[in-house]
């Protein structure tokens, strides 16, 4: 048992089961204590997080300053409304907006944030009849109902409907649609530079600067969701940097405090006014322990020239796995950009997580085929090796597994083909039906496993 844990792993399962709504798909153990790049479960296991709070704990677990920020903030203010000003979130406002443009909204969510846009976008399009948005299929906003509407994904519509009107959806970098699409009823284009749980999917050359062309042709707002990409992520400050243009409206969350839950609207000052007293507002929004926890992260990752080692890491992740790439045909693509991190496999990458887990490394699969990192910050040289050393080993196994499987497949192939139709239609007789798996899992004889694809909420 580890010092830091009141129970066991089991134990915790069972008192969730009890008082828990069971929403998510979770593994079967209890996380007990971070530090770094490193988690200890209740038995003492020790875990490599490559993929630390969903990429909301860009600074690893328990970043020191932030913890001596919140620390310190605790002890004078815990909740302030926001018919007050308080120093912490003027602090705030002015790191992001220094280092981006335009005035920032408070909230708590990726989700939260989407809609503070959605409002203020339709607010602004309302002056000259606008309101429609376009949004890209693959995209994630969150989960609420305007950011799910704007989430082009059938998966996440069903059984919630119906949504919000006035949304319109293209394929990412599909310019040419965009450009049918737009109108004068258009108030926003909304969309990821980078899409995150959409396999980091990065955009064509010239895409997001043809959106923003586009934009301005028709009148619209160039909304860009940098929930995942902003804080740094990418190795400048906002994704939207490495592309030479600026959107007019930008969301940021996830990694903005260090892991404490923060969100953050950021529009130019000619929009931000949309956005008018009693027209919009979140009660926990910019409270002073979230600003605190932000202001750290910024001071932290300036001061220990973490943009700088984001780079660096991002290189030696590229070099070990366009080196495996090289090895193992199942790769099909890599996608990397700072510290996002997606391998595209010819077959489903969910099976990785649970054996990279079971030696000690943990990370994500999304989108069927892509095994995903976000790793943080300040992840090191041998934290990355060690982590590449598993994904390798893992990978490996897989593709054996894979090559394998395929060889049976060509045997029973060739064998079908010289018995003829009617031994196979006695093969076929003797495989279990469709109702007989359906009452395997009913019974629980068939695995579930965790369900590792989507956002955790955000």
């Amino acid at each position: 048992m580890d010092s830091s844990a009141n129970r066991s792993s089991q134990d915790t399962i069972a008192q969730f089961k009890q008082h828990v709504i069971p929403n998510y798909g979770r593994y079967p153990i209890s996380l007990v204590r971070g530090e770094g790049s490193v988690v200890w479960d209740a038995e003492g296991t020790r875990y490599l997080d490559l993929f630390p709070g969903w990429g909301c704990n860009i600074l690893g677990h328990c970043p020191p300053r932030v913890v001596e920020a919140v620390t310190e903030q605790v002890s004078r203010l815990v909740h302030i409304p926001n018919t007050w000003y308080t120093e912490p979130q003027g602090n705030f406002a002015e790191a992001l907006c220094t280092r981006g443009f335009g005035q920032a909204f408070f909230c708590n969510s990726g989700a939260e944030s989407i809609e503070g846009a959605l409002k203020l976008v339709r607010l602004h399009g309302a002056q000259t009849g606008r309101y429609r948005v376009i949004s890209f299929y693959d995209g994630f906003h969150g989960r609420t109902f305007g950011a799910t509407t704007a989430t082009a994904q059938p998966k996440y519509h069903e059984g919630v409907g119906p949504l919000m009107a006035g949304f319109d959806y293209a394929r990412f970098n599909d310019l040419d649609r965009v450009r049918e699409l737009a109108s004068s009823e258009t108030c926003a284009i909304l969309v990821e530079p980078i899409q995150g749980e959409g396999g980091v999917n990065l955009p064509q050359p010239g895409f997001l600067e043809g959106l923003r062309e586009v934009a301005d042709s028709v009148g619209a707002l160039l909304v860009f969701d940098e929930v995942q990409t902003g804080m740094a992520r990418t190795g400048s400050w906002y994704g939207y940097q490495h592309y030479g243009i600026q959107p007019d409206v930008m969301t940021v969350a996830k990694g903005l405090a260090g892991g404490v839950a923060c969100g953050v609207v950021i529009a130019k000052h000619e929009y931000a006014t949309s956005l008018l007293p009693g027209m919009h507002a979140s009660t926990f929004g910019g409270n002073p322990l979230a600003m605190a926890a932000g202001l750290a992260t910024v001071e932290t990752i300036e001061e220990d020239g973490l943009l700088e080692n984001c780079q660096a890491m991002s290189d030696e992740f590229a070099r070990r796995l366009e080196a495996l790439q090289s090895e193992l045909p199942i790769i099909k693509e890599l996608r990397i950009q700072g510290m996002m991190i997606g391998v595209d496999l010819s077959i489903p990458a969910t099976p990785a997580v649970g054996k990279c887990m079971d030696r000690g490394v943990l990370v994500n699969a999304t989108h069927d085929t892509v095994l995903r990192l976000l790793p943080a910050l300040n992840v090191t040289v041998a934290e990355v090796e060690a982590g590449c050393d598993v994904i390798a080993e893992v990978l490996r196994e897989m593709s054996a597994e894979a090559e394998s499987s395929d060889a049976v497949a060509t045997v029973a192939a060739v064998v079908d083909s010289e018995t003829g139709t009617e031994e196979s239609a006695v093969e076929a007789a003797d495989e279990p039906t469709a109702e007989a798996d359906e009452a395997d899992a009913e019974d629980g004889s068939v695995d579930e496993g965790v369900v590792d694809e989507g956002e955790d909420g955000s």
